[in-house]
């Protein structure tokens, strides 16, 4: 595995994560997590997170070494969720579970509330608004959980759960992404 970044804030920063050459696998940015992280504030000390369609995982760990009670991974590529296990060895992440399943199976499953929903699915594949559905029908979501979403910037996003308000959004390079309250 060649590909790798560096955990920027809390109990790991400046870790490295490495993550396999997979199709639709793009980490979210430096820059990206840096402005989500201050959004949500620096210290997510107690909260429960979910990063669906995790990828690199990078948005997971960085939730942990800020403080997450628990945080839970799902990708459903094996080779993938195989170097999130072997990230969560490396970081001794005891808080970090990875789930190799498919989000929609995963989400269809007997829910528990999350505090922050990290939603950063492939690109071109309709399955923001889907997977949005399933979170606040299903029951994945806490009291004021907050959910970011990072999708390519030219998507409007629509049909999203009617009680979640739109707290903040930006662009960079070629990504849209959003911070939704749950009200």
């Amino acid at each position: 595995m060649k590909n790798e970044l560096r955990i920027i804030g809390g109990t790991w920063r400046s870790r490295k994560i490495h993550f396999p050459d997979a199709p639709g696998l793009r980490p979210t940015p430096d820059r990206v997590r840096e402005t989500l992280f201050n959004w949500l504030g620096q210290d997510l000390e107690g909260l429960a997170c979910l990063d669906l369609f995790a990828g690199s995982g990078a948005l997971g760990f960085e939730a942990a070494s800020r403080g997450s009670k628990r945080v839970v991974l799902v990708e459903r590529s094996a080779e993938v969720s195989a170097a999130l296990k072997q990230n969560c060895e490396v970081l001794q992440a005891h808080t970090v579970q990875v789930y190799s399943v498919d989000v929609s199976y995963f989400l269809n499953r007997p829910a528990e509330a999350f505090d922050v929903v990290f939603l950063d699915p492939p690109f071109h594949q309709a399955l923001v608004e889907p997977s949005c559905r399933l979170l606040e029908e299903k029951g994945w979501l806490a009291n004021h959980a907050r959910i970011y979403i990072e999708v390519e910037k030219e998507k409007v996003l629509q049909g999203l759960p009617e009680n979640w308000q739109l707290h903040r959004h930006k662009q960079a390079g070629e990504v849209g992404y959003y911070l939704y309250i749950k009200r």
